[in-house]
């Protein structure tokens, strides 16, 4: 098998979701880093252009979000599942619905804390070409007291949930591992308590959550080495895409058929089309080919939740 490669930077809460995946799971995996803002020329050769942060790379096979990447290792690696108790499909929809509510919040109480730090650069970034929005502090404080309620509740429903779930004997919301609705609840509560002083937890209401945070941060991130973006282009270049044997080749929901000339794009933020030949979907996934002149043949997977799949 092919090596599992991450394209990923430190401070990245959705890289940080995927690499405590492979810690949960065992997985050695070679880790290239990249740059917090474009240009990613090697990175774009791979995913056409696809922006956001991770992608994994699987030799000629390239997951993009979060909601690819994590089915992508489960089906490698069964065990430990971050499905645990058959919670598949409650999990991931409840994981992507914590994930849309909670981001700008938690960037809007961040920014309370760091705001001032933040390089000119990267808030032109995420203005013009990531989330669309001024993450200025200046700009974002007339909204911190919605931010801070939006978090109150939230984190009100994952200590409810967790209390529960310890009813039941689970150290988990799901049994005794963490399910992707842990790991969706944990990345964006890392990227805060990560990078904000301990004041922030009696702020968002955070308090009894402690020890579920720091079972998951246990965890560590498995077996990396590391990898250069020159050397993780030449392996794609030396490899085929695999067959894809998840998906029904006529299994798209709105009848797109293979051979279909389509553009991909992120419904939410980092709008950048993908487009290229469709190969497979469902109402999961969807699965496209392109050729690069770099890396040659390519299948890109994304998730269809998030993600616009239109004919050319």
């Amino acid at each position: 098998m092919s090596d599992i490669i991450l394209h990923h930077y430190g401070l990245s809460p959705f890289s940080e979701k995927v690499r405590t995946t492979l810690g949960l799971k065992g997985m050695s995996w070679r880790s290239v880093d990249v740059a917090p803002l474009p240009p990613r020329p090697l990175l774009a050769a791979l995913t056409g252009g696809y922006r956001r942060i991770p992608v994994l790379q699987i030799g000629a096979d390239i997951h993009c979000d979060t909601n690819a990447i994590l089915p992508a290792l489960e089906r490698l690696q069964p065990e430990p599942s971050i499905y645990p108790g058959g919670c598949e499909g409650l999990a991931r929809g409840a994981a992507f619905g914590w994930e849309r509510s909670v981001w700008i919040p938690t960037i809007g109480v961040l920014v309370h804390f760091i705001g001032d730090a933040l390089p000119p650069e990267f808030i032109k970034d995420r203005k013009e070409g990531y989330l669309g929005i001024d993450i200025s502090k200046p700009a974002m404080a007339p909204d911190l007291p919605h931010h801070l309620q939006v978090l109150r509740a939230h984190y009100g429903w994952l200590r409810q949930a967790l209390t529960a779930a310890k009813a039941r004997g689970h150290a988990f919301l799901f049994g005794q591992s963490p399910s992707v609705l842990d790991l969706a609840c944990w990345q964006t509560t890392f990227l805060m308590r990560k990078n904000a002083p301990p004041e922030v937890d009696a702020l968002v209401g955070f308090h009894g959550l402690e020890a579920w945070y720091a079972s998951i941060a246990a965890i560590g991130h498995g077996h990396a080495s590391a990898m250069t973006p020159e050397e993780a282009l030449a392996a794609a270049a030396a490899a085929r895409p695999a067959a894809v044997a998840h998906l029904r080749p006529d299994g798209d929901p709105g009848g797109l058929q293979p051979g279909a000339s389509v553009v991909v794009t992120p419904d939410d933020n980092a709008r950048v089309p993908v487009t290229g030949t469709l190969v497979a979907a469902s109402d999961a996934e969807v699965v496209i080919h392109r050729h690069d002149p770099q890396a040659g043949d390519l299948h890109l997977h994304f998730p269809r939740l998030g993600f616009d799949v239109m004919p050319i």
